[in-house]
């Protein structure tokens, strides 16, 4: 059997981390068995679909890196949808309900209980529904659930097994609404029948709208894919991970702008339902892949676990991901993360160039989780002023503001007359320390904090190379300042 998947958003709101999952595990699928993934735009309810709404969920999708085969809107799809429709009502299968929209299905009798159908409108004679219909009255299109006879709508599902739903609890549905458009239980089918989708890979709360979709494939004649329904995604109480409840950290945009890798990000949402079985938590898509069947997947909800309010900016997010992220950094080659942090610095208006990457990268890899931690880690390279810092943070252990001045001196003076590579640096440095009877960290850490502002840096001599000369002399001598102010 050709594997055929696909991805349907709607697009009325940004690209949820839970549609990303949906879309990730669609695309794994498609590629472990050598088939193909489809996005499919679902965008019939014209009144709540944005185009803003529209870019967010392919800017995600783009960001996510895996691509898709073929491409479909379900607005240009309209004909084949109504034409599907048709056939259904052909067969005696579909009614015409005339029911005002605003009556709506509050018109039932009070005994009745839950809403199933509006029984003069099932019963309504062939004749008359012909001439309301040509007379140009509006109607419903809804199916017509079987209820003469006992039976169920019935369907395997790859996660949760069997199930069953009695047609006596199915309302009859509409599959096109009084102004001629398709719901989203006729396009839906009409277009996995067309496209010849092989599997239905969606989430849980999809689950009951199946019954349905089971009923309108058989009354078109056509085999039903076969269903897999993922656990929902919730927060750390219990509830579903909403737009409305939990805003910004159920959206794909907010870790992207806060610097996660998308194979992290990939990563870390394939353990959120899916398991290879192996206990193994870091992994590369192409590993993903290589294990990936839906018999992995868990009937659990899966908890993203994140604080809110977030006390840090950090807390916004599960530390599971920031942990997968942080590992996923320190596994690229530095040329890759140099470019990697490159783009985001220069998209946060710090832009470097290649070389000064290179450099930097190497220095900083150890100390970051996200990309926007290098905002931080390497302040003192992308900013040519330092912060201000307590000059009382140059005077070195067991020592005082004139060993931190004799220290910044002597640094100076051989600084300047060295190429500011590492070996030649720490050479030279090393030298200056001996020189003056000093250990080698009372020789580092003015130094150290005079360059970086801080105590705790990356390692000096690389440092040191990746400022260069001029700079680091610059606030060397800066330094010197501070302290001849600091003692008087």
């Amino acid at each position: 059997m050709s594997i055929r998947v696909r991805f349907a958003p709607s697009p009325t709101g940004f690209l949820h981390v839970g549609s990303a999952r949906t879309f990730i595990f669609n695309w794994l699928f498609a590629r472990h068995n050598g088939g193909t993934m489809i996005l499919r735009v679902d965008d019939t309810d014209v009144e709540r679909n944005t185009e803003a709404s529209e870019s967010s969920i392919f800017d995600g999708l783009r960001w996510l890196g895996l691509g898709w085969d073929e491409e479909y809107r379900q607005s240009e799809r309209l004909e084949l949808h109504r034409r599907m429709a048709n056939a259904i009502f052909a067969k005696g299968m579909a009614y015409r309900d005339f029911t005002p929209a605003h009556a709506g299905d509050d018109s039932r009798p009070a005994a009745q209980g839950a809403w199933l159908f509006h029984a003069d409108m099932r019963s309504l004679p062939a004749a008359e529904s012909d001439a309301r219909a040509a007379r140009g009255e509006p109607f419903a299109l809804r199916f017509r659930v079987p209820r003469e006879a006992q039976g169920e709508a019935q369907f395997h599902d790859a996660v949760y097994g069997e199930q069953a739903k009695s047609f006596v609890d199915i309302e009859d549905f509409a599959l096109l609404r009084s102004d001629g458009m398709p719901t989203y239980h006729m396009a839906s089918c009409a277009d996995d029948i067309d496209l010849g989708i092989s599997h239905i890979i969606r989430g849980q709360d999809h689950l009951t709208n199946t019954f349905k979709h089971v009923l309108i494939f058989g009354a078109l004649g056509a085999a039903a894919p076969q269903f897999a329904h993922l656990p929902l995604l919730v927060a750390p109480d219990g509830s579903k991970l909403s737009k409305r409840k939990h805003g910004p950290v159920v959206s794909v945009t907010t870790y992207r702008e806060a610097g996660f890798l998308p194979e992290a990000f990939i990563n870390f949402l394939c353990l959120l339902g899916w398991s290879p079985k192996d206990d193994r938590q870091f992994m590369s898509v192409a590993e993903i892949q290589e294990l990936f069947t839906l018999e992995g997947i868990n009937r659990a909800n899966a908890v993203v676990n994140f604080t809110e309010p977030p006390p840090t900016p950090d807390d916004a997010f599960d530390p599971k991901a920031v942990w997968l992220n942080g590992e996923h950094i320190r596994a690229l080659p530095v040329e890759e993360l140099a470019a990697r942090l490159g783009a985001f610095l220069a998209a946060a208006g710090h832009p470097l160039d290649k070389q000064a990457m290179l450099k930097i990268t190497p220095l900083i890899r150890e100390r970051i989780r996200l990309l926007r931690d290098a905002l931080a880690a390497a302040d003192f390279f992308l900013n040519r002023e330092l912060a201000p810092y307590d000059p009382a943070l140059l005077v070195p252990q067991k020592g005082d503001a004139a060993m931190a001045r004799k220290v910044l001196e002597k640094a100076r003076e051989a600084l300047a007359e060295t190429e500011f590579t590492h070996d030649a640096l720490e050479q030279a440095l090393r030298s200056s320390a001996q020189q003056l009877g000093l250990k080698a960290g009372q020789m580092f850490s003015p130094i150290r904090v005079a360059i970086t502002g801080r105590t705790a840096a990356p390692p000096l001599f690389g440092t040191l190379e990746a400022l260069g000369k001029e700079l680091t002399l610059q606030r060397i001598a800066q330094a010197l300042q501070s302290v001849g102010a600091s003692t008087g």
